[in-house]
């Protein structure tokens, strides 16, 4: 569990360091942003991925790994509109949006760490292919949430799902690491 922890982090520091340099170039814009439109945009990331994952050609020469970035990276956004509601015009600093941000991963990771501890770090043993598949699994439970105005019967909620999709994200780019070393 502790190279767990050293990796996650390891992962997120390149995560974070992009969302940094990107509110640097662009500013908050992604605050107008309304949920569906985040969802949107990390489908559009998870079905890249697969693609990537299951065609033999490939004509842009990219691999999957910015791709998973930007997932956790929408998805800590979407986190954000979560907490703070959509807004008209950007309305953060590059200091409040990485406090923000430091804080959503924070929540995600302790998230981690206890379904570590009680599923024994199953993940491990988990193809990436997988991962994408439940990542995408989670982005259709998003959309159908959103669909029904954010109610559910007896499900989580759209957080719990968005930091699925985050954990999933750095699993897969953790497994990635390993397999080029």
């Amino acid at each position: 569990m502790k190279d767990t922890s050293k990796q996650y982090d390891a992962v997120v520091e390149i995560c974070r360091s992009l969302f940094s340099n990107k509110m640097r170039d662009y500013g908050s814009a992604w605050r107008i942003l309304r949920l569906p439109s985040l969802t949107d945009q990390i489908f559009i990331k998870a079905q890249r991925i697969r693609g990537l994952q299951e065609n033999e050609v490939r004509k842009v020469d990219e691999d999957e790994i910015p791709e998973f970035i930007g997932i956790i990276n929408y998805a800590i956004m979407a986190l954000i509109q979560l907490e703070k509601g959509i807004a008209a015009q950007p309305d953060l600093s590059l200091k409040e949006a990485i406090s923000f941000y430091d804080k959503h991963i924070s929540e995600t990771k302790s998230l981690m760490e206890n379904k570590n501890h009680d599923y024994g770090e199953a993940w491990r043993e988990m193809r990436i292919s997988s991962l994408t598949d439940l990542i995408l699994q989670k982005l259709l439970r998003v959309k159908q949430i959103e669909n029904n105005k954010g109610k559910t019967l007896v499900s989580e909620g759209l957080d719990a799902n968005y930091q699925d999709m985050i954990n999933y994200a750095i699993f897969a780019l953790i497994l990635l690491e390993e397999e080029e070393a």
